[in-house]
């Protein structure tokens, strides 16, 4: 039976074929207008609630997706302005790349030089600020429907309770029939608090763990796009593509080391030991060094 259909049986009186006479519409009617308030508030609060669950995981699925279309293809473009524009309009890590290029150009014109490092780290860490506060909306509601719900269907439940007992004491009869039927009907809008907050709650906690998930990853990436933009484009995160590379392992060909995917490294500016790979092996082949004893 819907909301709808409830509200209405209980605006014309009537309940429907059937019913428990201790049921809930029974209770709401013997309650009054307080217990019908109380009612009405508990639901619009549920409704509100999961009506942010389900915006906040669509928003943050939406992000997660970016997230996979960054590390798939982001870090193949030649600059930063081909690559931004190969993410979503309104995507969360386009935002951060195009702040940072707006910082980048801001700092040629302060009248008093800051270092530029510290100017882009303030920068990027005001963008990736905006976004978590984005994420954040609503989030506060949560909260404060599963802290507040059970004491408002505490509320109900003692004026529910109050009432019986004014009934029972005029009526003057103090049986276990007498007292169990409208004490059970005020108890009913406890239940229904602790209905509404359990899931706000539950909401609550799973949203925030996505949430700070999702933070993590734009904080990489921010990291990633400090250091690409400091060094000129010379530092980019390693990108492995299927069957060029194994998992977290480098290719070395003719003494020059090469990440899949990303700019070529020059020789040299990897510490290794003479005579070995990156893969701390004895070095065999071409790289090997000759002695000519003649």
């Amino acid at each position: 039976m819907s909301f709808v259909t409830v509200l209405t049986a209980a605006a014309a009186g009537e309940a429907p074929a059937g019913d428990n006479p201790y049921g809930l519409m029974q209770a709401l009617n013997e309650g009054g207008v307080i217990s019908w308030t109380v009612f009405v508030i508990l639901v619009a609060m549920s409704v509100f609630s999961f009506y942010i669950l389900f915006t906040k995981l669509f928003e943050q699925q939406k992000i997660i997706g970016q997230g996979k279309k960054v590390r798939a293809s982001f870090w193949n473009s030649s600059n930063l302005r081909e690559a931004s524009s190969k993410l979503d309009q309104r995507s969360a890590y386009r935002a951060i790349v195009d702040d940072a290029l707006v910082a980048q150009e801001q700092h040629g014109k302060l009248t008093n030089p800051i270092d530029q490092h510290d100017w882009m780290a303030n920068s990027l860490a005001r963008s990736q600020g905006s976004i978590g506060a984005r994420l954040g909306e609503g989030l506060a509601f949560l909260a404060t429907v599963g802290s507040t719900a059970p004491f408002i269907g505490l509320f109900g439940t003692v004026v529910g309770i109050y009432r019986a007992l004014i009934k029972i004491g005029a009526a003057g009869q103090a049986s276990i029939g007498t007292v169990a039927g409208p004490v059970g009907e005020a108890l009913i809008m406890t239940a229904l608090g602790l209905v509404v907050a359990v899931p706000a709650v539950l909401a609550y906690n799973w949203l925030i763990r996505r949430n700070k998930s999702i933070m993590e990853d734009l904080a990489a990436f921010t990291n990633d796009l400090h250091g690409y933009i400091m060094s000129e484009g010379k530092v980019k995160p390693a990108m492995l593509s299927g069957g060029a590379a194994n998992a977290g392992s480098s290719s070395v060909a003719r003494g020059s080391q090469t990440r899949s995917g990303a700019a070529p490294t020059p020789a040299g500016t990897q510490p290794l030991t003479a005579g070995q790979t990156s893969t701390g092996q004895q070095a065999t082949g071409t790289g090997t060094t000759t002695v000519d004893r003649r």
